[in-house]
């Protein structure tokens, strides 16, 4: 598909921004926590991806994020980058990325998926017509990591004209002075990084994290995902008891790495085994909040 179909595309049900307040407010009303997970595009290939893509969903996973694989992923820690790295050799670029949303959509126009990655390819490809293309093709909002908010302006207002959420990250350096300029502007929700440093290197404890969400949550209305070094059920259970939704995304990636073969092909079941754990972290997560309305 090329830009000219997706940007001319019909926008397939609720607009970008409607899907993601729509979860977090069923997640409210059922007293639940969400689960969100994050898998590389591409990753091992085009239609595993694609199939993974789909297993998460039927897992459990109350949002999605994909991964945007790009060439110098400064932030990510080394299994989301030999993801990245492995989708990228496989060919995998944006237009295939809106191509797999847009598939998805034709079955699923309920589950948000947010896009996650750099802003780079999207500045080749074109800020406004991404950003019209991305909700063409189903897509509800974007974290771009390497892009501080004091200077976003230049991918936030295409993004909001559009009706994409643009997702800030806050982290445990993030002080009460830069806090402001952070949830200025912030949409969807808000990304608490539960440790410092790059993604999938170290576990997060609830108690570590707990009173900095409380603080962010006291100054915000938006929900808080709290990610980053999650990777069994027990952890984000736990983490589930602070924020608005946990977001596990290492440990799902891993999974994908473990069942490639030599050549970097597929082995039989990848999606299965993914669904399986994306299965028994849903679970924790939704049996944490009951857990804790009984305690």
């Amino acid at each position: 598909m090329n830009k000219e179909n997706i940007s001319g595309a019909k926008v397939i049900g609720a607009n970008g921004a409607g899907r993601i307040e729509a979860t977090f407010a069923r997640l409210r009303e059922q007293g639940a926590a969400g689960l969100v997970t994050f898998t590389t595009a591409g990753d091992p290939d085009p239609d595993t991806s694609y199939d993974i893509l789909k297993a998460v969903v039927r897992g459990g996973a109350d949002i999605v994020e994909l991964g945007m694989p790009f060439s110098d992923p400064m932030a990510d820690g080394p299994i989301i980058e030999a993801a990245g790295h492995r989708a990228l050799k496989g060919g995998i670029r944006l237009t295939q990325i809106l191509e797999m949303v847009q598939r998805f959509r034709r079955d699923d126009d309920a589950t948000p998926v947010i896009l996650m990655g750099y802003f780079n390819p999207i500045y080749h490809y074109g800020v406004e017509t991404f950003c019209r293309d991305a909700v063409a093709a189903g897509v509800d909002g974007l974290i771009i990591v390497d892009l501080p908010p004091e200077e976003d302006a230049e991918l936030r207002i295409p993004a909001v004209h559009a009706g994409l959420r643009l997702i800030r990250l806050a982290t445990p350096t993030t002080d009460e002075a830069r806090m402001p300029a952070v949830l200025d502007h912030a949409s969807g929700f808000v990304y608490y990084v539960a440790v410092a440093g790059i993604t999938g290197t170290k576990s997060s404890v609830a108690e570590e994290v707990g009173k900095s969400v409380a603080a962010l949550k006291a100054e915000t209305d938006l929900p808080v995902a709290v990610g980053f070094g999650i990777k069994t059920p027990e952890q984000a259970a736990a983490l589930a008891q602070v924020g608005d939704a946990v977001v596990v995304g290492s440990a799902i990636v891993q999974i994908v790495a473990d069942n490639i073969d030599e050549d970097g092909r597929a082995k039989p079941g990848i999606a299965d085994k993914v669904e399986q754990f994306v299965s028994s972290l849903a679970g924790a997560v939704r049996r944490a909040r009951r857990a804790q309305e009984t305690a």
